[in-house]
């Protein structure tokens, strides 16, 4: 694997941030606040939604200026973050993803002057500059970011213009990995990764021999690359040594000093250890359920963090849990024809000759590489697809409560939550509906409140709303649904880290079965029982546990590499 590309300039300066404050509007985001970044340090921002990571990076990046203090950024430093628009462009993606080599696009610059000026001995340090630059290798850097990030042998020619969104970001991020860089800003870098994708970056990145600055709500992504923890809590930077566990770690000791509140913290803990005593019986049987326990031991200790969360919440119990839940029985999964194909066109075929049941209590985490129909198996037995071949048997009285990986596919960005509620509520025949559940207006107002919709947000259309927002709101509609089977596609893509942990509490409690497709580790750790593993155009159990996936991913990509390579030499 590649080296990452080398800082032009390695210095001993650091990044300092003296007394600062910083204002957006008339909101104060940071005050009076200091901390110093050295050379070569991998930092993890973070702090709750709202809190100025944001910010933070605008002024780590020039965007903004302190409004007082002092801030210093060495002058000499090359800076390379991923860039948030969606690139437009017919240029291939390698060609592309080159262009993010702002020394080498200098060096052919600086070549293309000395030529028209007919310079001699420039042209001579022009070509030497454009050889020390990578020109030489540039193609296959940036084709081996590209195919690191999940695009596949025959993409490295398209059109950028061909790909969807997520995959255009793929691609700026890949561009921002070419910059040779001295800081390098990320800011949620695996919203739109894969599995697979995710464990190559991290590799990646802990190559980097820069100073990186990352935000994001994967805490395994920031245990595996940071080293230190910037939280931004009440407008105060605090910086702690050691990755994300470890500040975890620290501030919960301080918070155990600290709190009043003593008895809803020891409530907590009682909670969380109920669901350690119910999983330690299985912890011999597999090296699955031996990690959860350890999982929810970690929730344990860190429950004063818990405790501080603002937002929880739990899934009602299930009026009833039929076994088996659904049954496949020669089953293929795939997509029909397009509505404008020529006729006859067959249907495309993504998973085939399923022959597989889940049942009633289990938690099953859904693996595989990009495009291998992870979400294929999740839309399709949640009948959003249909099957191509074979049947699905459903149990009697099965009810799904179904997460889609784009939240809009079950959200009206037109509507405002209550609607959403109301429209709920009149589509649910009355038979259906939950008991216990108050389906007036009044109700449904109060319902919401408890998932932090409340004031004006009730009538805020969701169009407006932010990812992690319209997430709960999905989150908030299933469980009103009180169902006995969870299909959960990347629920956690636009979650802060305190909704993630929430989370994850209320699928432990949850009696029903879960089904999950996530590249968050921790939670498919700390929910997981078992894994069933999509590839190679069928499901079969995954015999071992997520740190044995990721060995299996990276020794994939190995191959994926050397294919790639073979086949440019041809």
């Amino acid at each position: 694997m590649r080296s990452p590309p080398a800082a032009p300039h390695r210095l001993t300066i650091m990044i300092s941030i003296r007394n600062v404050t910083l204002r957006r509007g008339t909101k104060v985001v940071l005050d009076r606040c200091s901390a110093t970044l050295n050379p070569g340090e991998k930092v993890g921002l973070v702090g709750r939604n709202g809190a100025g990571k944001s910010s933070l990076f605008a002024l780590l990046n020039g965007s903004i200026h302190e409004d007082s203090g002092e801030f210093s950024i060495p002058a000499a430093w090359q800076m390379a973050q991923v860039a948030q628009d969606m690139p437009e462009t017919e240029q291939s993606a390698t060609d592309f993803v080159i262009e993010g080599d702002t020394v080498l696009l200098a060096a052919q610059a600086e070549v293309a002057a000395a030529e028209a000026s007919d310079d001699g001995m420039r042209m001579a340090h022009a070509y030497m500059a454009l050889h020390d630059a990578g020109a030489h290798d540039a193609a296959a850097r940036a084709q081996a970011l590209i195919l690191g990030l999940g695009f596949g042998s025959a993409q490295l020619d398209q059109p950028v213009n061909s790909f969807s969104g997520g995959w255009r970001m793929r691609l700026q991020l890949a561009r921002a990995l070419m910059c040779p860089s001295d800081l390098l800003l990320l800011d949620e870098p695996t919203n739109h990764l894969d599995l697979d994708a995710l464990v190559w970056l991290e590799a990646w990145l802990k190559r980097y021999e820069g100073t990186m600055v990352v935000i994001s709500h994967d805490r395994e992504f920031l245990d595996a690359v940071t080293t230190v923890t910037v939280h931004i809590d009440n407008a105060k930077l605090v910086r702690y040594g050691g990755n994300y566990s470890r500040f975890e770690d620290m501030r919960a000791e301080q918070m155990a000093l600290q709190t009043a509140a003593l008895a809803k913290q020891q409530d907590k803990i009682a909670h969380l250890q109920k669901f350690i005593d119910r999983f330690k019986a299985s912890a011999a049987k597999a090296k699955q359920a031996q990690s959860r326990v350890k999982a929810l031991e970690r929730m344990e200790k860190i429950a004063p963090v818990l405790v501080d969360s603002e937002f929880q919440f739990e899934f009602r119990e299930p009026a009833n849990v039929p076994n088996p839940m659904l049954s496949m029985l020669d089953a293929s999964f795939g997509y029909p024809p397009q509505p404008d194909a020529p006729e006859g066109t067959p249907p495309t075929v993504i998973v085939n000759n399923i022959n597989r049941s889940v049942l009633a209590g289990q938690r099953i985490g859904i693996l595989g590489a990009n495009g291998q129909g992870k979400s294929t198996l999740v839309k399709t037995i949640a009948a959003a697809l249909s099957p191509i071949h074979g049947e699905i048997t459903k149990g009697k009285g099965l009810t799904i409560g179904y997460f889609a990986q784009q939240e809009l596919d079950v959200l009206d960005p037109g509507s405002t939550p209550l609607e959403h509620m109301i429209r709920l509520v009149k589509d649910t025949p009355v038979n259906a509906r939950p008991s216990g559940m108050d389906w007036r207006e009044q109700g449904l107002r109060n319902y919401l409140g408890t998932f932090n919709f409340g004031g004006d947000m009730l009538h805020q259309a969701v169009g407006s709303m932010s990812g992690g927002e319209k997430a709960r709101l999905v989150l908030c509609m299933i469980v009103w649904q009180c169902p006995n089977l969870l299909l959960l596609d990347e629920p956690t893509n636009h979650l802060d880290l305190s909704t993630r942990e929430a989370l994850g509490v209320a699928l432990n409690e949850f009696e029903g079965t879960v089904m999950l497709v996530s590249h968050d580790r921790a939670l498919l750790r700390s929910v997981c029982d078992e894994f069933w593993l999509v590839a190679d155009g069928g499901i079969r159990p995954f015999d071992g546990d997520l740190d044995d996936y990721q060995v299996y991913l990276l020794e994939q990509a190995r191959k994926a590499r050397e294919a790639a390579s073979a086949k440019r030499k041809a």
